[in-house]
């Protein structure tokens, strides 16, 4: 089944009926996305499938006749979280969950602080890579092994030249959120270093199961 909804503009809460979903999640934790995503399911079954498949194109396919189409989920999805957060950027912190590449590496995707940026251009919207990858890592979806937050967390440093001022309110923002173990580990690095703050969820999309596939 193929769906032709158009990608979401509005911010949708992780609620009692979705958090199971997303099992490093607890109850505490203050979650949003945009849309919902498919596994394994590709480009043409939804929207959001489009969209996140194309935002995530590795760097290597830079040059590529397919490369526009990421730099245009970019764009869509800046001007989707533009309409959900409003047209004056919120007194948030937004910090970008890191790439499985660090720093340096020719492979690194800064994918998500460039839509960050792209979301209130010329604007005062305050985006800082507080956390730091210390080790390159196999993305996520290449690795039949999710890794558990502790072993995220274990290469997760805080940049202490951007921790100032200590921010109130800190959006951690990534493309997906699947197990929410990056989440998790990110939020966990940031709360013992920013006790005071509030930390939430920001993100382009969730992975939902795939019904068809339990039938």
């Amino acid at each position: 089944m193929t769906s032709d909804v158009a990608f979401p503009d509005r911010l949708t809460e992780i609620d009692e009926l979705t958090r199971p979903d997303h099992y490093w999640l607890t109850d505490d934790d203050r979650c949003y996305f945009l849309g919902e995503y498919t596994a394994r399911k590709g480009y043409s079954y939804s929207r959001t499938n489009q969209l996140i498949l194309n935002f995530k194109k590795p760097l290597d396919r830079q040059g590529k006749p397919e490369w526009p189409y990421k730099q245009s989920a970019l764009r869509q999805a800046a001007a989707a979280f533009r309409r959900a957060l409003g047209e004056d950027p919120p007194a948030y912190v937004f910090v970008p969950v890191p790439p499985s590449k660090a720093r340096g590496n020719p492979l690194h995707d800064d994918r998500v602080t460039r839509m960050l940026r792209a979301i209130w251009p010329g604007q005062s919207a305050d985006v800082r890579e507080l956390i730091v990858q210390l080790e390159s890592t196999d993305a996520t979806h290449e690795n039949p092994l999710r890794p558990k937050p502790a072993q995220i967390q274990a290469a997760y440093q805080i940049d202490e030249s951007l921790a100032t001022p200590e921010p109130r309110t800190i959006a951690v923002v990534d493309d997906l959120l699947t197990t929410g173990a990056h989440f998790r580990a990110a939020s966990t690095v940031l709360a013992a270093r920013f006790p005071a703050a509030q930390i939430i969820g920001l993100f382009i999309a969730r992975r939902v199961p795939d019904t068809e596939a339990l039938l």
